[in-house]
């Protein structure tokens, strides 16, 4: 299909926000695991077709986060219909700051809905720029339970219905779960997927490869089908991200609680089985508190962030105030219902 090929019906009648992490699908996890490498012409790629899908759904205005190595930069001056483009905000720091900085600029916009290319480290980063942000999360990182494994064309194509009015935003989202995170005497934090304590002393590589560090697991849902922390619980007791609870794992054979310790052999990374001793598991409604205490490191969804002092408390708690997510086949099939792309 010719990029110019557009829907009949008004256009420009919202904006998309793009975010393609540089960074994303490169950790260490390549090295010790077997983590696939998604390289910066793949996502420039990635970005063309969500631009062809996009346009070919009746949209035409984007706003981006400028990577220092220009993914959608270039994937836009590829492009050989033109589309409104607005650069919303530049890599400063070249690191998770610049997708919160561009979380808040895409916010300021208005953008009907944002596309991300990352995985959970590169959504957190988003959410805690924009809380409840409009999301189609697209997989390209290393541990990828809250993104999606998606075709790009389509997911342009889903963002271009919602943000060129065809179909309604509210018919095809749900609002994600959150793990809300307040540090003694320090900026609060948010988990999307996971929180872990480990009692190391240092954020250092930053992924969690060692199982026998892990002291606490705070999931808000367990996924069989998946690795990281999340598989750790769902091998063992299968948790939704529709169900209003989120599942406490206790690690440990210090600890057996209750007498119902497991060992899961789980996933811990892709290509990366390793034996995770549970001492004791149990599900967390949304009234409940969690307070954990350092020393140790406190890691969100799959990466190590915050080095907690000896003494110093974290209270973790759950709700429903995440990114509002897309359902992208839901989107289609409603855009067909309405014979959106049918003349």
């Amino acid at each position: 299909m010719d990029e110019g090929l557009l829907l009949q019906g008004a256009r420009n009648m919202g904006t998309i926000g793009i975010i393609a992490n540089p960074a994303s699908g490169k950790d260490v996890r390549r090295l010790v695991a077997r983590a696939s490498v998604f390289d910066n012409q793949e996502k420039q790629a990635i970005v063309r077709r969500i631009l062809v899908g996009l346009i070919a759904a009746g949209a035409d205005e984007v706003a981006y986060l400028d990577d220092a190595h220009g993914i959608v930069r270039t994937a836009l001056d590829d492009l050989r219909v033109p589309l409104q483009s607005t650069a919303v905000a530049a890599t400063q720091m070249a690191n998770a700051l610049d997708t919160i900085s561009a979380a808040r600029a895409l916010k300021d916009v208005g953008c009907d809905v944002v596309i991300t290319l990352g995985g959970d480290g590169t959504n957190r980063a988003f959410a805690l720029g924009w809380r409840d942000a409009p999301l189609i999360p697209m997989s390209t990182g290393t541990n990828n339970v809250f993104p999606m494994l998606l075709e790009a064309t389509i997911a342009g194509a889903a963002a271009g219905l919602i943000a060129s009015g065809k179909v309604s935003f509210d018919e095809v989202s749900t609002q994600h779960k959150v793990i809300q995170v307040a540090v003694d005497g320090e900026r609060e934090d948010v988990a999307l997927i996971d929180a872990v304590l480990s009692n190391e002393r240092f954020v250092g590589a930053r992924a969690l490869l060692a199982p026998e560090q892990l002291q606490m697991v705070l999931l808000t849902r367990a996924d069989p089908a998946a690795v990281g922390m999340t598989a750790v619980g769902g091998l063992l007791a299968p948790l939704g991200d529709k169900e209003e609870f989120g599942l406490l794992l206790e690690l440990g054979s210090d600890n057996d609680r209750g007498g119902n310790g497991r060992r899961v052999n789980a996933p811990i990374a892709p290509g990366y089985y390793r034996e995770v001793h549970v001492a004791s598991h149990r599900l967390v409604n949304f009234a409940e508190e969690i307070t954990v205490q350092g020393p140790g490191v406190l890691a969100f969804d799959g990466e190590r962030e915050r080095v907690l002092k000896p003494g110093q408390r974290a209270m973790m708690s759950l709700s429903r105030s995440g990114p509002w997510v897309v359902d992208v086949e839901k989107t289609l099939r409603r855009a067909a219902e309405k014979g959106c792309f049918t003349r």
